[in-house]
């Protein structure tokens, strides 16, 4: 359902598509840039091979990459579209096709392509394929999209654009607030960096006398029955039950599957058999026990070549540098926590951007909302 004065139209009406080179070209240190699905899927055209000039001349003599063309991904992971929005010289390879549209504004169209209206259509058509996970120019040119008029084309796009600046930019902020706290970390766990009102020593000693682990305790699906006590996998609080095993606060790590994963839990929790528990604190502070694991990297104590599992002496035995006074513990600890609170609220406004999107996506490109 579109209003009226929308059109449904194939692609193949409104750009000329084209595919890249079907040849592995010779690469050089330096020179033209060489696109492949990867840039477009990770929206990065920054870190790229080069082939020479020559060789790019010859690969683009009928068909250039151009300011305001797109390329579409058609193998491995299909439909997904970048706009090219800069003054580029670069060639493309087979995996990627190249739509120069004539008939519509681009900018739309790489929006619409976002909408799950036009997964459903590229997945379709590329069911033509012999190749799984393939679609061809022609199937391509017959992927359907609702256009409404040229100007609402370009405030849509405009529209949903801005609200992608939004998502990049939180994106941005929680992956620097991220990198910062890592750094933190590692300044404040290794003792690198001392908080200046704390002057007293620390000491070495073995993880196993630090903050020992346990293996959790069984239960089974069958027995789970839905009440306010967390019950703590391997990869975090998946379930909750009507008793528990362990007083709070506590600390959970994976013991199989998921290694490297730990959980802090405030409350009385039941550790279930895939993980392992911390059974005393030692008179250490719980929180900067939670950090210090998490920042040791329990992945390196993983054995077994299928399904990986801790190897639970390997970590006892493993010795760390804490500070004897609890009190820097503590104060350690509430740094990161702030840091830590921070990044929730981040990841929070993530949320709600990208769910934005989606709404907004849902009502604009259907025509339940008009731009005017």
């Amino acid at each position: 359902m579109i209003p009226t004065d929308w059109v449904v139209k194939r692609l193949g009406e409104v750009a000329i598509i084209k595919d890249g080179t079907h040849q592995t070209p010779k690469y050089v240190p330096d020179g033209i840039p060489f696109y492949s699905v990867e840039h477009v899927t990770k929206d990065d055209f920054s870190n790229t091979k080069y082939i020479s000039v020559r060789e790019h001349r010859f690969l683009t003599r009928a068909f250039k990459i151009e300011r305001n063309d797109i390329l579409m991904t058609r193998i491995g992971s299909i439909g997904e579209c970048k706009l090219v929005d800069w003054d580029v010289a670069a060639s493309f390879y087979v995996s990627l096709a190249l739509l120069k549209v004539y008939g519509a504004w681009p900018a739309y169209i790489e929006q619409y392509s976002k909408s799950n209206a036009f997964k459903v259509e590229v997945e379709a058509r590329s069911l033509q394929s012999a190749i799984p996970r393939k679609i061809n120019l022609g199937p391509i040119s017959d992927v359907m999209v609702a256009f409404p008029p040229r100007a609402e084309q370009i405030i849509i796009a405009e529209t949903l654009k801005d609200v992608d600046c939004l998502v990049d930019s939180i994106e941005q902020l929680l992956a620097k607030k991220q990198q910062i706290k890592k750094g933190i970390m590692q300044e404040l766990l290794s003792g690198q960096r001392r908080l200046p009102w704390f002057n007293g020593g620390w000491e070495v000693k073995s993880l196993g006398s630090v903050a020992p682990l346990q293996r959790g305790f069984d239960l089974p699906s069958s027995e789970l029955q839905d009440g306010s006590y967390p019950v703590v996998y391997s990869n975090g609080i998946l379930n909750y039950h009507t008793m528990f095993r362990v007083k709070g606060p506590g600390i959970v790590t994976g013991r199989s599957g998921t290694i490297g994963s730990v959980t802090f839990v405030e409350q009385d929790f039941w550790p279930h058999n895939t993980a392992l528990w911390v059974t005393s604190f030692q008179g250490n502070d719980p929180r900067f026990i939670f950090y210090l694991y998490a920042y040791i990297g329990l992945e390196r104590f993983a054995t077994g070549s299928g399904v990986p599992t801790l190897n639970r002496n390997d970590v006892h035995a493993f010795n760390v540098e804490i500070p004897c006074e609890i009190e820097e513990q503590v104060a350690i600890a509430s740094i990161l926590s702030e840091m830590d609170d921070d990044i929730v609220i981040l990841e929070t406004q993530l949320k709600k951007a990208r769910h934005l999107k989606q709404g907004m996506m849902q009502e604009l490109l259907t025509g339940r909302i008009r731009l005017v």
